[in-house]
């Protein structure tokens, strides 16, 4: 099983960034997607995740219509599109894999650094 986030980097604040995670190994659509993040010296959050079809979404308040998480089962990738970003979305953003949705993931990528700074 393989989740390779793409996407970071550095942005300032009031921009837009698009993360993508390409999975494999699996069975994609089978599983419903998330993205978390972590910042230095934080908890990790949940910013986003998807049902394995793509009809229901759930997003933390952090990013509440900031945000836009989606996927294309055909290409087993998941993306987050984040807008108006703020220096306090500063942090790893980590792709993550759950048979269930909104329960736990039991796969994770090795994340994808967004930087917020002027």
């Amino acid at each position: 099983v393989q989740l390779v986030e793409s996407g970071g980097g550095l942005v300032q604040p009031g921009g837009s960034l698009r993360l993508s995670c390409a999975a494999s190994g699996f069975t994609f659509s089978n599983y419903a997607m998330s993205w978390y993040r972590q910042a230095p010296g934080k908890e990790r959050e949940l910013v986003a995740t998807i049902s394995g079809a793509g009809g229901s979404t759930y997003y933390g308040d952090s990013v509440k219509g900031r945000s836009t998480i989606s996927r294309d089962n055909a290409k087993n990738t998941v993306y987050l599109q984040m807008n108006s970003l703020k220096p306090e979305d500063t942090a790893v953003y980590y792709c993550s894999a759950g048979p269930r949705y909104m329960k736990a993931s039991v796969y994770w990528g090795q994340g994808t650094q967004v930087t917020v700074s002027s």
